[in-house]
């Protein structure tokens, strides 16, 4: 599936401030980026802090004033396997050493306070078929509703409170994996037919051997997803992280599918997107 992403971003800086950006679509094995553009407008010096083990692509700039972003990009997302169901957990021993934090406990998946209840709850379940039950309870006992959580609200919250946003659907999926000996982290992306259209926030499992994407909401198809940054919750993979103080203006996001023909396909240098 080929997609065209969009975001722009609009702030005011009553003072200088540094500013980091992840908004950039990530080059990872699972999607290819065809072509980008990343705007300041008015211009500033970006430097450039680019993960080259993650694929991330991660951009500071120094803002002060009226300050709007954009960016946009052509990215073709490869196939994904969608049976999560009948794959395998790994033994912790056999993990590999960048999955082992992503078992640990954070700021927004306190998964150490859950054990008891994930074992209760999910005990009956092994690997791919716990993390299908664990979607299912979310789906049947969490409401998606706007306003019910901040910047401040971790999955224990969301437990309580029965109600949340994808930023809280994903902290409480991860916070169950990693209750269950399954390595669970946050993917910030861009997902197509998700309606209102925004940045998306969902999560990866590691099962049978790779790490496998998963849309604890059920509002955005895996396929559609193009993945931005991975991290320990949501605290790593904000799509601006402001050193200093700013009011939003306005932020508008978007994700549409480009139609690849014959004709596109045969002539790759004649596309055009947007």
């Amino acid at each position: 599936m080929r997609l065209f992403v969009q975001a722009s971003l609009a702030y005011r800086f009553p003072h200088a401030a540094e500013v980091l950006l992840l908004v950039e679509a990530a080059r990872s094995p699972d999607q290819a980026v065809h072509d980008e553009h990343l705007e300041i407008s008015p211009a500033a010096d970006l430097a450039r802090l680019d993960d080259s083990l993650t694929g991330e692509r991660r951009a500071v700039f120094t803002a002060q004033g009226d300050v709007e972003v954009t960016y946009w990009a052509t990215v073709e997302v490869l196939a994904r396997d969608p049976d999560l169901y009948h794959a395998a957990s790994t033994r912790v021993r056999d993990l590999p050493p960048d999955a082992l934090k992503y078992l640990r406990a954070s700021k927004y998946c306190p998964s150490d306070r859950f054990e008891g209840f994930v074992q209760r709850e999910f005990g009956a379940y092994e690997g791919g078929a716990k993390v299908a039950a664990i979607l299912g309870w979310l789906s049947n006992f969490i409401e998606y509703r706007a306003g019910a959580s901040d910047a401040s609200t971790t999955a224990l919250d969301t437990f309580v409170d029965r109600a949340g946003v994808c930023r809280d659907f994903a902290h409480l999926a991860i916070t169950f994996c990693r209750a269950a000996q399954i390595p669970a982290r946050a993917v910030s992306a861009y997902a197509w037919n998700l309606t209102p259209p925004d940045m998306h926030l969902v999560a990866e499992v590691y099962l049978g051997g790779r790490w496998r994407l998963i849309d604890p909401t059920g509002k955005a198809p895996t396929e559609g997803i193009v993945r931005v940054a991975t991290g320990l919750d949501a605290m790593d993979v904000a799509f601006m992280t402001i050193f200093g103080e700013a009011e939003l203006l306005g932020q508008t996001f978007a994700v549409t599918e480009i139609e690849v023909g014959p004709v596109a396909l045969a002539q790759p240098a004649a596309e055009t997107a947007g």
